[in-house]
């Protein structure tokens, strides 16, 4: 008991306490100190930023408790400097693709072509945005999946954000029978635009006549609507303008080919293969 006494008394073990305090300490400034950081960010900047500037503050903090910690167990800051040093340089040799994704999201950041909650299309990708980190962002896709795309691919590739202006436009093409009537067709495809409460009056629908297919007169009527709304006109829409084609007996052709059999070749007068 004499022993454990005195080595509870010890200086190494007053150290080691003092050192687990200030970590604890330091957890739980850092988790303050993020959460304020992140309330004060979002009233000026995006939610996004708010986060990142969250994480930042929280590590910076935290890294300072630890260094404290460290310092307090005995341990050189000045060679602890130097040895991460060093590794950070080995680290930079080994992993070139994540410092080339570090950069690029760097450049995501200032550049703020999505933010959180923004529906995002990369390649044959679409899903909204969950988080936007330094090395890569994340997607839910609509069937519910899980997906990490690089920063240096979404540099690199072509994205298009669906949901970044408030309202969509939705292009229908159509083709209707040579028979048809332009002026009728185009005056069903506005009534039943003007009749779908999704659809909005202005900007004004459109139609275009783009010319003369091989089976059908080839159309595209565009219904612009809330970007929430989207999914719900494209299907009501092409529904309400099947249902409108029919009453009016308007044809939606189909193509059709016409095949010439050759006559078959009577017997006797055939080529002679030897």
């Amino acid at each position: 008991m004499e022993h454990i006494s005195a080595y509870l008394r010890s200086e190494q073990m007053v150290n080691m306490l003092q050192a687990a305090i200030l970590l604890a300490a330091g957890l739980l400034l850092a988790s303050l100190a993020g959460r304020a950081v992140q309330k004060l960010v979002t009233r000026n900047f995006s939610q996004h930023h708010a986060v990142l500037f969250k994480r930042l503050v929280y590590w910076l903090v935290l890294a300072l408790f630890v260094a404290s910690a460290l310092r307090q167990l005995g341990f050189s800051l000045g060679v602890l400097i130097g040895a991460a040093g060093v590794l950070s340089v080995a680290i930079g040799f080994a992993s070139q693709t994540s410092a080339s994704n570090l950069i690029s999201g760097l450049f995501l950041i200032g550049e703020k072509p999505f933010q959180l909650g923004d529906v995002i299309r990369v390649g044959t990708t679409t899903g909204e945005v969950l988080s936007i980190d330094l090395l890569s962002v994340k997607l839910r896709t609509f069937d519910n999946l899980f997906v990490r795309i690089p920063n240096e691919s979404l540099i690199k590739t072509e994205m298009t954000n669906l949901t970044r202006f408030p309202i969509r436009r939705f292009d229908l093409m159509i083709g209707v029978a040579y028979k048809e009537n332009i002026s009728q067709v185009r005056q069903i495809l506005q009534q039943v635009a003007d009749a779908n409460p999704l659809s909005l009056d202005e900007p004004a629908p459109l139609f275009i006549f783009n010319g003369f297919a091989d089976s059908s007169l080839s159309i595209q009527f565009s219904v612009w609507t809330k970007r929430e709304n989207f999914r719900d006109l494209k299907n009501s829409i092409q529904e309400e303008v099947k249902i409108a084609f029919d009453q009016a007996g308007i044809e939606i052709p189909f193509p059709q080919r016409t095949v010439h059999l050759a006559a078959a070749t009577p017997p006797g007068q055939g080529n002679t293969i030897t």
